[in-house]
């Protein structure tokens, strides 16, 4: 039998040390750069989005004024948001739209003031225009929106109210 002798070495092992500041200073400035080139795109993308619910909104508000008028010949039009939801002038205007738009008159949604009118001749709501604003211009939408009786969605660039001179929404 061979007498080999092994000899164990034992490395000295140091305690693991963690980054140095200079790498976390690069580190912190790396992800400030990405969010600053990211949050831009995030907060245009939600105005975005909330111009198209309030394009939308304008759209079910017009729907339901003619789903309003079909079912209450003797109103018309309703007069007001509040009537599309609770229908107590005319049963058959009852929950047209939901408790956000129809809860109130103006009534506010996805960042946007919607106001409504109507216009009555002979006891007759013979006519109606529904206008959405954003509550904060550059925040919560850019453009503002507007629609009648003729179903024909409008806006203006610049926030405020359009009217049925504005050009139509395509």
């Amino acid at each position: 039998m061979n007498n080999m002798s092994f000899k164990t070495t034992r490395r000295r092992v140091h305690p693991t040390r963690g980054f140095s500041l200079i790498e976390l200073l690069i580190v912190v400035a790396i992800i400030l750069i990405i969010a600053a080139i990211a949050i831009p795109s995030i907060i245009k993308a939600k105005m975005s989005a909330n111009e198209a619910a309030a394009a939308q909104s304008i759209r079910t508000i017009t729907t339901g004024e003619n789903t309003y008028a079909a079912a209450c010949p003797s109103v018309g039009f309703s007069g007001s948001l509040a009537e599309l939801h609770t229908g107590t002038i005319c049963a058959g205007g009852q929950n047209i739209l939901d408790d956000v738009l129809g809860g109130s008159d103006p009534s506010f949604k996805s960042g946007y003031k919607f106001t409504y009118a109507s216009t009555a001749v002979s006891g007759l709501n013979v006519s109606f225009t529904v206008t959405g604003v954003p509550m904060n211009v550059g925040a919560t939408g850019q453009r503002g929106f507007y629609s009648d009786q003729t179903d024909v969605i409008r806006y203006t660039e610049d926030g405020s109210a359009p009217t049925s001179a504005s050009s139509a929404l395509k």
